[in-house]
């Protein structure tokens, strides 16, 4: 199986709105999509298998801090190490644009997520309450992501899906 990471295009929101569709009970619209891709400081990329998308992330900088905004993989792709290619693939464009900390939100209830967090070497510092309407969000921090020890990290989880 061969996993590609792209840039999301416009012409992928209607494959992004199906898995989000099916993922969320509260879906971003096609408008925050198009928002979202329009924006200067945000990277949406695709994850795909044979042209078919599989997943999707993004992450908006804001100064040298990257706020990863969504990542989202197809139910049936979950345990395929999806999620860490897009989060590698995330974190390589962070640090490109000159990204020295990660942030995100992830729900209280998805442990699968927070697990794939902390192994990014991000931990939890706060709760949001309520963040998604009927959920609380545990808000997760990585600092020093551009520097040599962060980057054996990345090399180390890197080798496990290549």
């Amino acid at each position: 199986m061969k996993v590609s990471i792209r840039s999301m295009r416009d012409s992928d929101l209607k494959a992004a709105l199906d898995i989000e569709r099916s993922v969320y009970p509260q879906p971003w619209s096609e408008r925050i999509f198009r928002d979202e891709l329009a924006a200067p400081n945000r990277v949406y990329l695709v994850a795909e298998v044979e042209g078919v998308m599989i997943g999707y992330g993004g992450l908006m900088m804001v100064a040298d801090e990257a706020h990863i905004t969504t990542v989202v993989v197809c139910p049936e792709w979950r345990s395929h190490k999806v999620g860490t290619r897009i989060m590698l693939a995330l974190v390589d464009e962070a640090i490109e644009k000159g990204g020295a900390a990660l942030t995100l939100e992830v729900r209280t209830s998805n442990a699968a997520a927070q697990a794939l967090y902390r192994r990014f070497g991000m931990e939890p510092v706060g709760v949001r309450k309520r963040y998604y309407i009927n959920e609380d969000a545990v808000i997760y921090w990585a600092r020093n992501v551009n520097g040599g020890e962060y980057r054996r990290l990345l090399k180390e989880i890197r080798s496990t899906v290549e």
